[in-house]
């Protein structure tokens, strides 16, 4: 039985507040990683078409004897293919290659603002939504205007963002943002992934007062701070660990004295970044 509680979304939908994220793992790694998560009890598994690892997740989700409604599969539309019919396809793919009939979440992975076709597939997804294709729609790496963008053309705001959030780029505004216009935070990269994060002296010493690690007290942070992570691991024990976040509680100061580590984002810019 997994341990994770859920929330819900602005469309009603229900979302586990921690997820499994499987960039960058592929083939049989990604397989055994996901079965893993699963078995520690991880009911959000997150994946994109670019990860190239869609059929490894969905052998590892059908492998894994759990019931689909019991599993929240999530991934993205890439870049090569932006625009209506375009955004149809890609899904059609996309589920085939996960073994699956919908998607619990659909996002747009990056908008790729010179091209300018974000809108166009957001229509797509909207119609993917209406056909029962995909239980809940949303957008990944968007900033304010681009957000306000797809309401003011189809009427229809994400559900969720998914955005680079760590102490040391914590998206204080962005998060904003979202709570104003009741959009759900996800967070990816969410130790900051390829920095010092874990070896900060404020995250150590909070780990230590509390008996956990330091990756439990930051994955403990983005939960108060109203954001679900999407941690990824390799290794079974650091899955346990990562989603074993229920037993502590962060003081208002200790969350703070995280914030305020604040460097700058490790990933792209959303206004320039493009992946295909």
């Amino acid at each position: 039985m997994s341990m994770v509680p859920s929330r819900v979304l602005s469309d009603g939908v229900s979302i586990p507040v921690i997820g499994f994220g499987t960039y960058p793992l592929a083939g049989s790694q990604a397989e055994t990683a996901v079965r893993g998560a699963l078995e520690a009890g991880y009911r959000l598994i997150d994946t994109a078409a670019s990860y190239g690892n869609e059929n490894s997740v969905g052998r590892a989700v059908a492998a894994s004897g759990l019931p689909r409604e019991e599993v929240f599969l999530t991934t993205k539309l890439r870049g090569r293919d932006h625009g209506y019919d375009q955004t149809l396809a890609a899904f059609a793919d996309s589920a085939k290659r996960l073994g699956v009939d919908y998607v619990d979440l659909y996002l747009i992975h990056w908008p790729l603002p010179r091209l300018d076709a974000y809108v166009d597939s957001w229509r797509a997804m909207i119609k993917l939504r209406e056909q029962g294709l995909v239980r809940s729609i949303g957008v990944s790496n968007f900033t304010a205007r681009q957000i306000d963008r797809l309401y003011d053309e189809t009427g229809v705001l994400p559900s969720v963002n998914q955005i680079e959030m760590h102490p040391y780029f914590p998206q204080p505004q962005q998060r904003a943002v979202h709570a104003a216009r009741n959009i759900t935070t996800q967070s990816w990269s969410p130790l900051g992934r390829g920095s010092d994060l874990l070896a900060e002296p404020a995250v150590v010493e909070t780990a230590r007062r509390h008996g956990v690690s330091p990756a439990q007290v930051v994955l403990r942070w983005h939960l108060q701070l109203d954001a679900l992570p999407i941690p990824k691991s390799a290794s079974p024990a650091r899955q346990r660990a990562n989603v074993d976040l229920f037993g502590f509680t962060l003081t208002e100061a200790e969350v703070a004295s995280l914030s305020a580590l604040m460097r700058s984002r490790t990933g792209g810019d959303p206004e320039k970044h493009e992946e295909f």
